[in-house]
């Protein structure tokens, strides 16, 4: 019966080693400005943003490491352990939707994202165009504008909001784009069309110059070739009946 308790105690000490390290995991998690889970951080655009991830319940030193998307941030000695902050300068429209997490660098599955809601005024990336456009022609006019929150698009004509006329105009729009096409353009579309886009937070705008030009004469193929084919046969034919005169000469 001796040798037999003898025999156990080396089993059970793992056993209880194991039990407690999951009891020191289990307690451990990280915090990111007092968010212990995965959060949307809404902002303007600002000069600068901080970011603080707090390793919480630890026991011992844990290094903790930042990631903007997949990309690992670049962290000074004194910035790693137990507490980290990473200063996000400036903060811009291009932050949109970016995701920042903190991990745990002996178990990377411990961490805590946050996603950056960067909210601004419209923003349009292209200025004013002037257009010309052959009569009878389609044209499409396009807006590229960047917002959050999402805007609204209206487009103008001289100033007076655009009535859409079926079978003359059409409207497709996305988050980021809006655009105007006019079918068969008439001299009647001669004028400025400006895309407003508005949102609680500002508005842009863009004009459009649109200049609809004479139709160009346009002549059928056919008869182009048929006058092509005319023409040679008269000169070969010319040539044929002068060949006489010609054999004569020489």
């Amino acid at each position: 019966m001796v040798q037999r308790s003898s025999l156990s105690v080396p089993y059970e000490v793992p056993v209880l080693a194991m039990c407690f390290l999951a009891w020191v995991a289990t307690g451990l998690e990280l915090s990111v400005n007092n968010h212990i889970g995965d959060f949307d951080l809404t902002t303007p655009r600002v000069p600068s943003l901080s970011l603080s991830c707090l390793a919480q319940n630890s026991s011992q030193a844990e290094e903790l490491l930042w990631y903007r998307g997949e990309g690992k941030v670049d962290l000074k000695d004194g910035n790693k352990v137990n507490i980290s902050n990473i200063c996000i300068t400036p903060v811009t429209e291009s932050d949109n939707r970016v995701t920042f997490t903190c991990r745990l660098a002996r178990d990377q599955s411990v961490r805590v994202s946050v996603t950056l809601d960067v909210q601004f005024p419209p923003q349009l990336t292209e200025e004013e165009e002037s257009i010309q456009v052959e009569e009878d022609k389609d044209v499409t006019l396009t807006c590229n504008a960047k917002a959050n929150p999402q805007a609204l698009t209206i487009w103008y004509k001289n100033n007076t909001t655009l009535t859409l006329q079926q079978n003359r105009y059409q409207l497709h729009q996305t988050s980021e784009v809006s655009q105007l096409a006019i079918h068969k353009v008439q001299k009647a579309d001669n004028g400025t069309y400006t895309c407003v886009v508005k949102s609680d937070l500002g508005e842009g705008r863009k004009d459009f110059h649109l200049t609809v030009e004479d139709k160009k004469p346009v002549f059928p193929k056919e008869a182009v070739i048929a006058a092509v084919v005319v023409v040679t046969l008269t000169v070969l034919f010319g040539i044929v009946a002068r060949r006489d005169k010609i054999f004569k000469v020489w």
